[in-house]
């Protein structure tokens, strides 16, 4: 399981309860999609069980101080522009989503299963030309109130961006069904859906 989340902008509360839900559905790995900010909110992250892999933000001015921030906290980081990984055969990238055009370049090249993105600080999963494209939406709440991350199951390629203000309420990801709703992307081989918790 994979925990995605973007757009912290140095809310530490918002990063507590998004680390202690991750550390809590025993992801083995999370992905930042930018806006970080300040270097401090490294200390929030290396609580985290499992490593985290970010990509910067336009909001991330002090770059080489939360490199060097996240260097020191205990778990592999690895910060920078773009990333790109390969999970369980599942090759990923993550990109802030800063330029629309890139972000659609991206889907659009095929060279992916999953685009992660951040940036517009609305949650989102649909699928387009075969590639999941998963914003977790702004786990720092300020914009639209709500404070969201996502999951994705690789084996069963199923994606689920959570509103972290409900954690008690929220059913354990593995038994969702393969639900349609508003914010769902259902296809044969993919099932993704968008609920508070």
């Amino acid at each position: 399981m994979i925990g995605i989340i973007s757009d912290t902008h140095d809310n530490l509360d918002a990063i507590r309860r998004a680390v202690e839900f991750f550390n809590s559905r025993g992801v083995s790995l999370v992905l930042h999609a930018g806006d970080f900010i300040a270097p401090f909110v490294a200390r929030e992250f290396g609580k985290l069980d499992s490593d985290l892999i970010g990509v910067f933000g336009n909001n991330d001015g002090e770059r080489k101080g939360l490199n060097e921030k996240f260097s020191g906290i205990g778990i592999r980081t690895e910060l920078m522009d773009f990333a790109e990984i390969k999970y369980k055969s599942k090759r990923i990238c993550i990109y802030h989503g800063t330029f629309e055009e890139i972000v659609n370049a991206l889907v659009k090249s095929k060279e992916y299963d999953v685009v992660v993105r951040g940036h517009t600080h609305k949650p989102e999963i649909k699928r387009e030309n075969g590639v999941l494209i998963i914003n977790p939406g702004e786990a720092c709440g300020y914009l639209t109130g709500k404070q969201t991350v996502a999951l994705l199951n690789v084996d069963g390629m199923m994606s689920n961006v959570d509103d972290m203000s409900h954690v008690d309420d929220m059913p354990d990801v593995n038994s969702i069904p393969n639900v349609e709703g508003p914010h769902s992307g259902k296809t044969r081989e993919l099932n993704a859906e968008i609920f508070d918790i």
